[in-house]
Order: C-alpha cells, then sequence, then structure tokens
C-alpha cells in the first residue's frame, strides 16, 4: 500500500488554479446525486448478479429465480427497484413478462466495473 502524501496536508497551500478549473467543470449537485443514486442500487448483491444475467440475455422471473436459486417473489421484488431506477425494462410476450437492461450504457457500467474488479483481482 502506498503511503498517503502529507506535505498537502501539513503546508495548508491552497492550489486556486487547481480549485478553477475542477469548479468550471464540475456537474450540478442534482446529477452527483443521481449517479450516487444508481451506485446504491448497483451496491445489492443480487441486483448485481440479476444486471449481469440481463447483460448475456433477456429473461424472464422465472429463469432468474431458477439460475439464482431465489422466489420468483423476491425477484419480483429486485426487478421493481431496477426499473424504478431505469436500469432494466420489461416486454409482454403473451402471458410471459421478459426482462433486459434499460440500454446499452447499464452493460458498460456494469462491464467496467466488472474489468476493474476482475484485474485487482489477477494482479
Amino acid at each position: 500500500m502506498e503511503a498517503f502524501d502529507m506535505s498537502c496536508t501539513e503546508s495548508n497551500v491552497i492550489h486556486e488554479d487547481v480549485l478553477r478549473r475542477v469548479r468550471e467543470k464540475m456537474p450540478n449537485e442534482d446529477p452527483i446525486y443521481e449517479v450516487s443514486e444508481l451506485f446504491k442500487v448497483f451496491g445489492d448483491s443480487t441486483r448485481a448478479r440479476m444486471i449481469c444475467a440481463l447483460n448475456i440475455e433477456e429473461m424472464c422471473v422465472c429463469d432468474l429465480a431458477a439460475l439464482l436459486n431465489m422466489t420468483q417473489s423476491a425477484i419480483s421484488h429486485q426487478l421493481r427497484i431496477l426499473k424504478s431506477s431505469r436500469l432494466v425494462k420489461s416486454r409482454k410476450q403473451g402471458k410471459i413478462v421478459y426482462y433486459s437492461l434499460d440500454d446499452s450504457h447499464i452493460g458498460d457500467i456494469f462491464a467496467k466495473a466488472f474489468e476493474h474488479v476482475m484485474e485487482e483481482m489477477e494482479g
């Protein structure tokens, strides 16, 4: 583990040029809050497993329940959370409702996070 650089905290130097550049580029509070909420939804391992599965193929509640060894009720509850966060969408075919990721961004976010974790595990 790298040692923490104490030079800034010991000298109390404020780098005004850095602050100005960062302030100019920082988004407003609302989108930062929304990103934080998104990561909270991603932060549940059951939902992460569901996102992983749905990143591979659309599935119905029965299939997700069998895959994750959970009840259909528990899967439905998690799907409601994922839908309300706009991470998952549904389509009905006859009497069966199929779920998939809402858009490619969700798969991209998940893939990047997974890539990061695997990199740390391998190296």
